[in-house]
């Protein structure tokens, strides 16, 4: 992608368009922001950090109009906006970019960046020829390619980004709120986001930007405000912060930074042996073993065949040709129900929509894999027995709730995760493939996640780890494969990864055809 040289301008580049003045916001006994003030200028991105629950979310609910205010002012270009405003909010050019998007996936990409449009116009009929050259213009603008005529459905993960941002600027859009922009995007795909994104800064366009991506936050923003319990904790240029105090400030603790594996036992026996495993259009000639207590990583470009591979190991997508041994034996992992009762479990990459029953309680959700045990004579459950392993296993994995009864749809990110996990360790599973297991979670308890992986690794579990946060990877591996057109293409040790060296290689797509 390649952005045009921006428009010109007349307006001062140290124009204030968005001002928070001691802003509070409670729900009933709980304050969840407490007298926060920030400014944003014109062309400026402004990074909101902060553990989930910190007050992020409430705070851009209230600068959009969605959500009312107890005290304090939000103004939008010098304009005092009144509570509960959203329409004024977005008339006066501030547009948010929510993490799922909210694109209407059957119609055309045309109709979605125009919609925004049409209903700020309160146009009644539709204008086909006016709407595809204001969206020409505006894809334009953006510098990127994009087939207007397709489908939002068909499109990829990152396109429907492009898509999201092309509507708020067809909408005439001068502050773009993205809350957590690059979860599902590959380092490319990121890449190509945030040249974007500098080339409308240089337009003028004004960016908040939430991510619990440290790397991302340093690379893309000019400022940052970091909230912690409802309260600003620091805020200020970019360059006055750095990692470690960065996440200090985030979290009130400072977070070692060393590499967590420990060395694994000498004797530890090869729990999984794959040799040859292919399936078609999927992945071929994939050979590796894993060993008791190993986490091993499996790296690459999006669409490189770590998702197919890891679903083929969980019997989902089984393999069509090759074999797999665990712990010396020829099996055949042709369903769910037999890798399950072989000892592997898997973390799914979407725990919202794969991994957890949304509307259900904290209990139900941990009890759901391992309904079996707790089965009495003619099919009934001992309810009482599953409440008690579920509060014994709640309390194990500090999963922050008030009771086993809270439906899961109440809890953060990284302690919906923790319900995820604790689904499959009250399995005592001998192997759990982890699909990106700290994606959208606050570092906090990102942190928190990865002890309890090293807890489970020093009992002996072997893991399969899929993810694209390199010093993730570098920090919780013993070895790290690396994936290209459905092939194993290289292997590193990770206790002496270089992550620089590695990215680039994942990005070259090496071995690819």
């Amino acid at each position: 992608m390649s952005a045009v040289t921006p428009a010109a301008s007349s307006a001062p580049a140290d124009e204030v368009v968005l001002e928070v003045v001691h802003v509070s916001k409670s729900f009933g006994a709980n304050r969840v922001l407490n007298d926060v003030s920030l400014t944003l200028r014109r062309g400026e991105v402004r990074c909101l950090a902060g553990e989930n629950g910190s007050g992020k979310s409430t705070l851009i609910k209230i600068v959009s109009g969605v959500l009312g205010r107890d005290g304090g002012e939000v103004r939008l270009l010098g304009e005092s906006l009144a509570a509960d405003a959203a329409q004024r909010a977005i008339d006066l050019g501030l547009c948010v970019i929510y993490q799922d998007l909210v694109l209407f996936p059957n119609l055309t990409v045309l109709e979605n960046i125009a919609f925004l449009r049409t209903v700020r116009a309160g146009e009644r009929v539709a204008h086909w020829q006016a709407w595809r050259a204001v969206v020409e213009r505006t894809i334009a603008r953006m510098g990127v390619t994009i087939d207007l005529d397709v489908r939002v459905e068909k499109l990829t993960v990152a396109q429907k980004q492009l898509v999201a941002i092309a509507r708020a600027l067809a909408a005439n859009a001068r502050i773009i709120v993205m809350d957590e922009p690059t979860t599902a995007l590959a380092h490319d795909d990121v890449q190509r986001l945030f040249t974007l994104v500098r080339a409308l800064r240089t337009d003028g366009v004004s960016f908040i930007f939430v991510s619990h991506k440290l790397e991302e936050i340093f690379e893309i923003c000019d400022t940052i405000t970091v909230f912690r319990d409802g309260v600003v904790t620091a805020s200020g240029p970019a360059e006055a912060f750095d990692p470690r105090h960065l996440a200090q400030a985030m979290t009130g603790r400072l977070l070692a930074e060393e590499r967590l594996a420990h060395p694994l036992a000498a004797m530890a026996r090869t729990f999984l042996s794959v040799r040859g495993l292919r399936r078609r259009r999927a992945f071929d000639d994939i050979s590796f073993d894993i060993r008791e207590g190993e986490i091993v990583a499996l790296v690459g470009l999006r669409g490189s065949g770590q998702r197919e591979l890891s679903l083929a190991l969980f019997g989902m997508a089984p393999a069509d040709a090759g074999e797999i041994r665990i712990l010396g034996e020829t099996v055949r992992l042709d369903s769910v129900e037999t890798a399950l009762a072989r000892g592997i479990a898997l973390l799914p990459e979407d725990r919202l929509s794969e991994g957890l029953f949304f509307e259900r309680s904290i209990g139900d959700n941990i009890g759901a894999a391992n309904l079996a045990s707790y089965q009495r004579a003619l099919g009934w459950l001992d309810l009482r027995a599953q409440a008690r392993a579920a509060r014994g296993i709640m309390q194990d994995l500090r999963i922050r709730a008030a009771n086993i009864g809270v439906p899961v749809q109440r809890l953060s990110g990284g302690n919906q995760q923790r319900v995820v996990l604790a689904r499959w360790i009250e399995r005592s599973p001998r192997m759990i493939i982890l699909n990106g297991p700290t994606v959208g979670i606050d570092i906090g308890s990102k942190r928190e996640i990865h002890e309890l992986l090293l807890q489970l690794s020093r009992r002996g579990t072997a893991m399969l780890l899929l993810a694209d946060d390199l010093p993730e990877v570098a920090a919780l591996s013993h070895r790290v494969l690396v994936m290209a057109a459905g092939r194993l293409v290289a292997e590193h040790d990770a206790a002496t990864l270089n992550v620089a060296a590695l990215a680039a290689e994942i990005a070259a797509g090496v071995g690819a055809a």
